[in-house]
């Protein structure tokens, strides 16, 4: 009896181990995953006449917001170490038109940072890198594409309301 509750210790403490290891990296991950759903959530709920949208001169429209919401994803990415897949030009990016294709890129970008997020290691999360906008550790730029994706979901919403359009998750 006291072997089995040996063996079950080591197991229960081993499978706990196991549960914490990138623990970081599953927790930005799911929650970025989350608000990526509702940006593209958003972004089919718009008209393709309201990508076009913008409150005021000079401030993104509906279009350009998704755009740079794409381009960064594969900057800061890239600046972690995951160069942005062979097809894509983040420097053109911008100038993609039409509401089908600004969803496809987006999808795709949020797609590319998804894959990386789980590759980066434990005692690489305090590494530090220059991201040109500021100097902090990979967690940090985690931390900046959830807070980025998340930023820029308030601002559909807002626009999303001002144009009569209900986010699909508030119906």
């Amino acid at each position: 009896m006291k072997k089995l509750s040996i063996l079950l210790f080591v197991l229960t403490a081993t499978s706990l181990c196991y549960a914490q290891d990138k623990l970081t990296q599953n927790t930005i991950h799911g929650v970025l995953k989350g608000n990526q759903a509702q940006v593209i959530q958003l972004a089919e709920a718009f008209s393709e006449d309201q990508y076009d949208w913008r409150p005021a001169e000079g401030i993104y429209s509906v279009g350009e917001a998704l755009l740079h919401v794409a381009t960064s994803n594969y900057f800061i990415a890239s600046k972690m170490g995951f160069a942005p897949p062979a097809d894509v030009d983040i420097m053109a990016l911008g100038k993609i038109t039409g509401k089908e294709n600004i969803i496809a890129a987006l999808k795709k970008s949020n797609e590319f940072v998804l894959e990386k997020i789980p590759m980066i290691e434990n005692d690489q999360l305090n590494d530090e890198v220059d991201f040109g906008f500021a100097k902090m550790n990979k967690i940090g730029g985690l931390l900046v594409i959830m807070e980025h994706n998340g930023e820029h979901k308030g601002q559909l919403i807002a626009y999303a309301r001002s144009n009569g359009v209900v986010p699909p998750w508030s119906k």
